[in-house]
């Protein structure tokens, strides 16, 4: 199926190329993928050495 208002329901990322994005119908969005997290927000700040643990 195609459709003229895509939506994002997921990005894979890869370490020996380029990743690829995951595209689905709002209808199809909506109803089957829940909404994907940001892995920026999601992972813990990178401890500094010397820092108080």
């Amino acid at each position: 199926m195609t459709t003229e208002t895509p939506v994002v329901v997921g990005v894979v990322h890869q370490n020996s190329g380029p990743g690829f994005v995951i595209y689905a119908c709002q209808a199809c969005a909506a109803a089957h993928y829940p909404p994907q997290p940001d892995v920026l927000t999601v992972l813990a700040p990178p401890r500094r050495a010397g820092s108080a643990q």
